[in-house]
């Protein structure tokens, strides 16, 4: 079972909704997604690191969106018609993820989920909730909570309000 307070001790089962960026699969806890569509023109905000691409007004809302490919440094995606971002509940705040695809609903019993290995100060594993083995394959488990740091969302809130004024 995963140490993370993220799964609840007392729920046995968790819903990851599966995504691709390059050839890894990863898993994000459904309970933080909240609209999947397709990528869109962003509003570009000067000095903002490379992985924000920019914002995009959600219904109302200023929503960041994050490269995830260019966070994980797994190379600058191609922006399309088939280009996805899910959109998530981080922090009482709405940020936009790009990914390469959506795969599916994935259900784990949470002895499923193994820890992520501790790989040293060379990478920085606090982000990962853990692996689920499957088949054929290993999903990472993202934890949204700890890859979108406050630092960031305070970076998105100073940089959008600087640009409206």
């Amino acid at each position: 079972m995963s140490n993370n307070p993220t799964l609840a001790a007392n729920v046995a089962e968790s819903e990851f909704l599966t995504f691709t960026l390059g050839d890894e699969q990863y898993g994000l806890n459904i309970m933080s997604v909240k609209e999947i569509r397709g990528y869109e023109a962003v509003t570009r905000i000067a000095n903002a690191p490379e992985f924000i691409k920019g914002v995009i007004n959600l219904r109302g809302e200023i929503v960041p969106i994050v490269d995830l490919r260019i966070k994980f440094k797994v190379g600058k995606a191609t922006y399309d018609d088939f280009t996805i971002v899910i959109v998530l509940q981080v922090k009482q705040r709405m940020v936009g993820i790009v990914v390469d695809a959506v795969s599916d609903v994935l259900k784990l019993q949470n002895q499923e989920i193994r820890p992520a290995p501790e790989f040293g100060v060379a990478f920085d594993s606090k982000y990962l909730l853990g692996l689920a083995a499957l088949e054929d394959r290993m999903v990472i488990l993202v934890d949204i909570e700890e890859l979108i740091t406050r630092n960031e969302l305070a970076l998105f809130d100073e940089q959008a309000m600087a640009k409206m004024i």
